[in-house]
């Protein structure tokens, strides 16, 4: 009733504190356009990474400390305090230590610490902005004060509705700083609340029956006149499967609001519309009817409700966020927490605390989703799409690393498939350290397996004299190795049997054709000696020629 029967309230003027205060507790609009895009914002949690650390262990510490100091409730007061009147203080405080003094970052886990959201009258006088268009402060704060206590300013988080405007003062915040998002739109509100009147008006009305009755005369005694009160009073009571007799010429009807129908509806709108259009907020926003149909049919209504959400928590929530993340990130990650984690991870165990949080402080990052939600079965598509992206990369490359790199490709592989919620709702946790001493055995294994089978192989005398008969190619176990004439390995399994003779019974043989004469080497010379002896053009064309082959064709 203060809106309505204000006859001061004009276009254009400016609502004080206490009036921003009555909108905001009792207009239909006035808690919608103070806390509806923050609640819509935070409808959403961020999506937290960590990347190389111990992810889980620190989203979990860190989620659950996060509510427990209720931050998300906190900035929710901070933001609407800031848009009802225009600005707002974020504090955070701490059993016996002063208001003036700063709390050191290692001594935030050991204390109680609480927040609390000053408006501008609980501030008055400090959120006055220096107006000295030369001077540092210029269009600035100064140091917070509230009742004589001053603040320290890394204890604060000060916010303004909308940019400050030289030497524009601001009554619903007692300063030269933000304004009020009604401010735009006090006359458009007060015309809604009419709107409201006019709503109860036609609906007291629209149950109202009419009946047109022949008039027995000019003289109406007293019989008739209670004949007629009786009509009204059945008509009155007469409801669905009750029988209703009335005259010939009489008629009973409703009051005809056809055209007051229209008339409210387009007022009623248009209102609406210039509300949304003063606060800078959607129209869509205001109705929550046409705003569900908006997401349900998937209009241009519902893309500019999701940019307008984004760029909010861009630039409205961000800095709230960033002033409680490092707070409870030093509380969440404590040193006891930390005791933990080294018992866990040994990698941790000659790292120290003050390292170890530095770098998952740089490393942490929270991002929000898209505003715009996707049916279920869109997001199991795109989640398969990576699922066989990720399973096409670790074929690719498995088969080429060493043990230790193949054992960070799983990692990256099992984080990936962690990612995916949707296809996979139970955590892939491996242990790489078994996996890396696992692939190092099998190697161990596997050069002893080859080591028993040379050893067999020399224990086969004609299988041995067979491998004495020419430079030849052999596989053992997979591997491939190049034997010259005397059975000596010259190539292959890596360099570790090279000089080494598969067949000991041989090196007299082996002696016997280093003394004297060779027959199947000579043999061998004998083939290629007319194709050697030829001019030096000739020799480059044998080579070419020969060098055109594989290893076992030139064997």
């Amino acid at each position: 009733m203060e809106i309505l029967y204000c006859d001061d309230i004009k276009p254009g003027d400016t609502p004080s504190y206490n009036l921003c205060k009555t909108i905001y507790l009792y207009h239909p609009f006035g808690a919608k356009l103070a806390e509806g895009p923050c609640r819509l914002a935070q409808s959403q949690e961020r999506e937290i990474s960590i990347p190389n650390s111990p992810e889980t262990r620190l989203k979990e510490a860190f989620e659950a400390e996060w509510k427990a100091l209720k931050c998300d409730n906190t900035i929710l007061q901070a933001d609407t305090i800031k848009s009802v009147y225009g600005a707002s203080v974020l504090i955070f405080g701490a059993q016996d230590i002063p208001l003036n003094q700063p709390i050191q970052p290692d001594q935030l886990a050991d204390i109680d610490i609480y927040f609390s959201v000053f408006d501008p009258l609980n501030v008055s006088g400090s959120l006055v902005s220096n107006q000295n268009p030369n001077a540092p402060d210029f269009q600035k704060h100064g140091d917070i004060v509230s009742q004589g206590k001053q603040y320290h300013r890394s204890r604060v988080c000060v916010r303004f509705n909308e940019l400050p405007i030289y030497i524009a003062y601001n009554q619903s915040t007692f300063g030269y700083v933000g304004r009020s998002c009604y401010q735009r739109c006090l006359y458009q509100l007060k015309s809604f609340v009419q709107s409201m009147i006019t709503d109860h008006h036609v609906q007291e009305k629209a149950g109202l029956l009419i009946v047109k009755s022949k008039k027995p005369g000019s003289i109406i005694d007293n019989i008739m006149a209670g004949v007629a009160n009786i009509k009204r009073t059945m008509l009155k009571g007469a409801r669905t499967g009750n029988v209703l007799e009335v005259g010939i010429d009489d008629t009973i009807e409703t009051l005809n609001m056809q055209n007051t129908d229209v008339a409210m509806t387009t007022s009623r709108n248009n209102i609406i519309s210039n509300i949304a259009l003063s606060a800078g907020r959607p129209f869509r926003l205001l109705t929550e009817e046409s705003f569900t149909e908006g997401f349900g049919e998937g209009t241009e209504d519902a893309k500019q409700i999701a940019a307008y959400i984004e760029a909010y928590r861009k630039n409205e929530l961000e800095p709230l966020y960033e002033f409680l993340t490092p707070i409870v990130q030093y509380r969440a990650w404590n040193r006891e927490f930390y005791a933990t984690i080294q018992r866990q991870y040994p990698e941790y165990a000659t790292i120290p605390y003050e390292t170890a949080i530095i770098q998952w402080r740089n490393s942490f990052t929270a991002t929000w989703p898209n505003f715009l939600r996707e049916p279920e079965s869109e997001l199991i598509k795109v989640e398969d799409a990576k699922l066989k992206a990720v399973n096409e990369a670790v074929a690719t490359l498995k088969d080429e690393l060493d043990p230790e790199n193949k054992a960070t490709l799983f990692q990256w592989m099992a984080d990936a498939y962690n990612d995916l919620k949707m296809l996979f709702p139970s955590p892939l946790d491996l242990d790489f350290d078994l996996m890396i001493q696992y692939q190092e055995q099998q190697k161990i294994e596997e050069k002893e397996q080859q080591a028993q089978q040379l050893a067999a192989m020399g224990n086969n005398s004609e299988k041995s004299y067979a491998d004495n008969a020419g430079e030849h190619w052999k596989a053992i176990n997979g591997s491939h190795i190049l034997i010259d004439g005397e059975g000596k390995v010259i190539y292959g399994a890596g360099g570790n049997l090279n000089d080494q003779y598969l067949n000991p019974k041989s090196k007299s043989e082996n002696r016997e054709k280093s003394n004297g004469y060779d027959p199947e080497r000579q043999a061998k010379e004998n083939t290629i000696k007319p194709e050697v002896n030829q001019n030096e053009g000739e020799k480059m064309k044998f080579k070419a020629h020969i060098n055109g082959f594989s290893t076992n064709d030139r064997s």
